[in-house]
């Protein structure tokens, strides 16, 4: 099976460790973030992995090439000319991908979350794409009715929300997206070139293609995307 990891961002909120390097090479005990995002898609099934590259791209590429040398199976998606967030990176490398459903996976993210159970309930609600959700702080989230289906989107700090297929948000369930998400390569048919977010896509579609999300709040997951998180994850895998 094949998947796709977002190693293309800038990690802004790293401050200066990522004014040399980038995120996805910042060492977490003894191996790369990147390096960790190609382990867990490979001992999840997906064996077959596309990686996009544009800040420090040169230094991904070669980090890249050593895990070639271990025996993953690496193509690379060059986002060098400007970054297109995960949408636009992902419509990008739609070339890679063949008629079946596919892994997304934010580089970013260190979890213990079941992969393997994402991909099994994707495919018995034969749904359009499947999303793993987790409680967890945040400022903005995604709403899903009792079934887990995807109904709209909301900024806590700003009070904006959106709506799909349903006329209000009372009883819906305010979760954070955990950036893992399981997709029909039917999903082309629906996506444009630029810049812009699977979750906006996803906001388009739910009306009418049902996306539905499953929620893991167990185990860990921690976003390196700052110092503090950084250094809470080289802790937790001592």
């Amino acid at each position: 099976m094949k998947a796709m990891i977002f190693a293309a961002g800038l990690g802004t909120r790293l401050g200066k460790i990522t004014e040399t390097t980038t995120k996805a090479l910042l060492d977490i005990n003894g191996k790369t973030v990147i390096h960790r995002a190609v382990e867990k898609c490979f001992l999840s099934g997906f064996e077959d992995i596309i990686i996009n590259v544009h800040h420090f791209a040169d230094q991904v590429e070669m980090e890249i090439e050593n895990l070639r040398k271990l025996g993953y199976r690496i193509s690379v998606s060059d986002e060098r000319d400007g970054l297109l967030e995960n949408g636009g990176g992902l419509f990008k490398a739609k070339w890679f991908f063949g008629d079946n459903p596919f892994l997304l996976y934010n580089a970013d993210i260190i979890s213990d979350y079941d992969i393997p159970a994402l991909f099994r309930f994707h495919q018995k609600k034969g749904c359009i794409a499947t999303l793993a959700t987790r409680h967890r702080p945040g400022k903005r989230f995604i709403l899903v009715d009792d079934e887990g289906r995807l109904r709209g989107w909301r900024n806590v700090e700003t009070g904006e929300e959106k709506l799909r297929g349903v006329s209000t948000s009372a009883g819906l369930d305010e979760i954070a997206f955990s950036s893992m998400h399981i997709v029909e390569s039917e999903i082309f048919n629906y996506m444009r070139p630029g810049k812009y977010s699977m979750i906006d896509l996803y906001l388009e579609l739910a009306a009418e293609h049902p996306v539905y999300t499953l929620k893991d709040d167990g185990g860990y997951w921690v976003d390196v995307g700052t110092p503090e998180s950084l250094d809470r994850v080289r802790k937790l895998l001592v």
